[in-house]
């Protein structure tokens, strides 16, 4: 029987190098066959859909919030911020991640507005987190270089519950921001920004500290918390339908490998989760091919479904397959769900230039 060796998460521990002595890290991933016609006709940019999207998102949070102050002090407005609340808490998670990749508008600075603006509602450094996500890509869950796993093993139960109201990730992201507000990147900050960036990252903080003390203030001027809850405490209300949507992306699938369809996962949702989350719930298509623009991940999914695993059906169906997984890795660290391939598939891709998977995760 093979002894489970711990997994190390940090960005600078014995996991990621071995990840990086093995050739593990920055591998060549498995992609299912597309033609380069099909391709180019997928990754081609448009403009409209952002546009509609984004006017319907920002309108629809001004609606809200001005809806949600009219009834302040009466029950009438619980409805109203709890909408405005998933909007900015949520909404802004896909839309920091769809503008960072810069493929949501075809215009350069529509993308880098969006990006600003949702990268400040979710509390993320828009310079750390392109970066960050950058790797994320590169090395999708592997362990020691990924500085975006959402579930390490064995999971932390308890900081997954609280993170559907956003407390740890928010009051991580405030130690984050005083720290770059102080002029400190970190060791682990350090091995994916780039030094030229890094004074960016310490700029943007400062701008963001000092929109929150703004922002306290004039709570403090009123007597009320009705600003801090259109600006700042939205990230904690409304935090739950990100962590619900997000967690279904990797959660309970492998880590340390190279074929994205044993570490992602696709999942058919309705109509207004796919907006709020800005269809990332196709992310195995987006993970093989992330510069296809959000608005074509339907048509890819069709294009390639014939080589991947079937899509969970709802979010139900994938939280009753992830759940179980969890609790299975609070005493097997090394248990994964290894979904069935269509007859149609490839099979899965188990090696790499380095030697098997298997061996790299021991």
């Amino acid at each position: 029987m093979t002894e489970t060796k711990k997994r190390d998460y940090s960005l600078l521990g014995a996991s990621g190098k071995m990840a990086v002595e093995t050739g593990l890290a920055a591998a060549e991933w498995y992609h299912t066959d597309v033609t380069r016609k099909d391709m180019k006709a997928l990754m081609q940019r448009s403009d409209a859909p952002a546009i509609r999207d984004t006017i319907i998102w920002l309108g629809s949070m001004v609606l809200f919030a001005g809806l949600g102050v009219y009834f302040w002090g009466s029950w009438a407005c619980i409805p109203f911020f709890l909408a405005y609340g998933v909007l900015y808490g949520s909404a802004s998670d896909s839309r920091w991640h769809e503008c960072g990749h810069g493929t949501a508008f075809k215009t350069r600075w529509m993308n880098d507005a969006v990006y600003q603006i949702a990268c400040f509602m979710i509390m993320r450094n828009p310079i750390t987190w392109r970066w960050s996500h950058a790797r994320h890509h590169t090395d999708t869950v592997i362990v020691g270089r990924d500085p975006e796993i959402a579930v390490m093993r064995p999971p932390d139960l308890l900081r997954l519950i609280l993170n559907f109201f956003g407390i740890l990730d928010a009051w991580h992201a405030v130690i984050d921001m005083l720290r770059n507000a102080a002029g400190i990147v970190s060791a682990e900050e350090k091995t994916f920004i780039p030094e030229m960036e890094q004074p960016k990252a310490v700029r943007i903080a400062r701008i963001w500290l000092a929109i929150y003390v703004a922002t306290i203030a004039a709570a403090i001027a009123m007597g009320s918390i009705l600003p801090l809850m259109l600006v700042g405490l939205p990230r904690l209300y409304g935090a739950w339908h990100h962590v619900l949507t997000g967690l279904l992306q990797h959660g309970g699938l492998a880590d340390n490998v190279i074929d994205h369809r044993l570490n992602s996962r696709t999942v058919m949702m309705n109509p207004v989760s796919r907006f709020i989350y800005w269809n990332m719930n196709y992310h195995v298509e987006h993970h093989m091919f992330p510069m296809v623009p959000y608005h074509a991940l339907p048509k890819l999914h069709a294009m390639i479904r014939h080589d991947l695993p079937a899509a969970n059906p709802s979010i139900w169906s994938g939280y009753r397959e992830m759940i179980p997984a969890f609790l299975r890795q609070l005493s097997n660290e090394d248990y994964f769900l290894k979904r069935e391939l269509p007859p149609t598939a490839r099979p899965y891709r188990e090696e790499f230039h380095g030697g098997t998977l298997a061996e790299a995760a021991q």
